[in-house]
């Protein structure tokens, strides 16, 4: 059985939606490709990284409340194989500016910071887009590749226009969780000059307990994988669930550490979850100060901080079927053999 056939009911594809938007994605393909005339890198581009249930829907989620940048929402995620196009319906569905006596206001909603795996709801609740990543990485078996082959068989320059075209619509700059490249952040990384990669780091016990969780969401039981098979995946998915998912965490924190160590300071973060949730302020003058400097947005472009002053952290032991200090024993040897 594979992973798609042991979803629980309610995180399975819908197949006529997948059909669809397979249909229409095509069709406006041509569309898309007139957009990407305005493909210059004018502003940043904001990475997401780091592992699963890290907090990284939390942060995205917030980024987005900011006004700060803009960034895949559930509606352009239907347009993921033409989101130039779809961010041009977006504007004229969603945005003030084209709003002709509220014939159309139904799209717009506040983003709020609830989700289950990754899911958000709401027309303009960011989307993890993973669709439009798939576009451009040659993937198959592993989520993964060795830097040469991926330079060779990818399209990352396209990926890089598409992003750029995104930023230059909507005028700021565009955020989106990359964690589908956490094991090749370099590569993405040399594709812009204005980039700003955000780790988000989490207590790895706690981070490893909503792993767990999420296998259980995902599939009833806790021993299926879940989330990208990254290298390391041919050695990790036959183990037992803790000592499996121990690995993923260790496995994709020295991914991202490495990856990022060879960026200057102004295009990397690392923001700790626990941290981020006391002063979320803080973090906003971090990243804009980052952004001003490599000159992706300027000063006046970042409105005023008017968002939350901090969110509830959800470090509570909840497992059943592991301690906490068994957790923390199976963190630190998966982290001895990295």
């Amino acid at each position: 059985m594979t992973q798609e056939e042991k979803r629980v009911e309610q995180f399975s594809k819908v197949s006529d939606l997948e059909a669809l938007l397979s249909e229409l994605n095509a069709n406006l393909a041509g569309a898309n490709e007139t957009y990407l005339e305005n493909a210059s890198e004018n502003f940043s581009k904001i990475f997401v990284m780091g592992p699963l249930r890290s907090g990284t829907t939390l942060f995205t989620q917030w980024l987005a409340d900011t006004g700060l940048a803009a960034y895949p929402t559930n509606l352009l995620s239907r347009f993921y194989g033409a989101p130039l196009v779809g961010a041009k319906i977006q504007q004229l569905l969603t945005d003030p500016r084209f709003n002709f006596r509220n014939e159309i206001r139904d799209f717009n909603s506040d983003v709020d910071f609830t989700s289950e795996n990754g899911k958000t709801k709401g027309a303009l609740a960011p989307n993890e887009f993973w669709y439009f990543w798939r576009r451009f990485l040659p993937f198959q078996e592993l989520d993964y590749l060795p830097g040469d082959e991926l330079r060779e068989k990818g399209n990352l320059k396209g990926l890089r226009d598409e992003l750029n075209a995104l930023a230059n619509i909507f005028e700021k700059p565009f955020a989106m969780k990359g964690m589908i490249m956490n094991q090749n952040i370099p590569e993405l990384a040399e594709q812009f000059d204005k980039a700003l990669f955000i780790w988000i780091r989490r207590d790895p016990v706690f981070n490893i307990q909503s792993a767990l969780e999420a296998r259980k969401r995902q599939f009833g039981d806790i021993n299926t994988w879940y989330s990208f098979k990254i290298k390391e995946y041919p050695q990790l998915k036959d183990l037992k669930p803790l000592e499996s998912v121990a690995g993923q965490i260790a496995a994709i924190n020295t991914s991202v550490e490495r990856g990022l160590s060879g960026l200057p300071d102004h295009k990397k973060l690392v923001i700790p979850y626990e941290d981020f949730c006391k002063r979320p302020e803080h973090y906003y003058s971090e990243i804009t100060r980052r952004l001003v400097e490599q000159g992706g947005v300027r000063p006046e472009q970042a409105p005023d901080y008017v968002g939350e002053e901090s969110f509830s952290n959800t470090n509570r032991w909840r497992l059943n079927e592991y301690t906490q200090d068994e957790v923390e024993r199976a963190y630190v040897e998966a982290s001895n053999k990295e």
